[in-house]
């Protein structure tokens, strides 16, 4: 929260500019709720949707077909850590867990193929 506002400065790649048909939109979790950070957003220029704690709960209990949307990353990192040799890292070397990595990368992309024939799978 205290480095948001460095965060927010420090964006490297460039955005299209801001028009009321195409705002900038900043996704954040429930970290940043409240209104320094809603107003450091804005202040910036971009659109905040920042999710409070239980919403999701809240939502599923109104609907119970609601599926929970996740971030990519949190997606991402839950699939890596299917791999148990990278959740607990004991490569001693940086060259060799990251070439797990990217093995485990890549065989997480070909499941995601379809096909009759997946080779990850048989």
């Amino acid at each position: 929260m205290k480095s948001l506002p460095d965060v927010l400065d420090a964006i490297v790649t460039p955005c299209p500019p801001v028009t009321e048909q195409a705002p900038q939109n900043l996704c954040a979790d429930a970290g940043y709720v409240g209104k320094t950070a809603k107003s450091q957003i804005e202040a910036r220029g971009y659109l905040p949707h920042v999710r409070p704690r239980g919403e999701e709960i809240d939502a599923k209990a109104k609907n119970p077909d609601h599926k929970p949307r996740r971030w990519v990353v949190e997606a991402c990192h839950s699939w890596l850590n299917r791999f148990r040799k990278l959740l607990v890292r004991y490569e001693k070397t940086h060259r060799s867990y990251m070439a797990l990595v990217m093995i485990a990368s890549a065989m997480i992309a070909f499941r995601k193929v379809s096909g009759k024939i997946n080779i990850i799978y048989g």
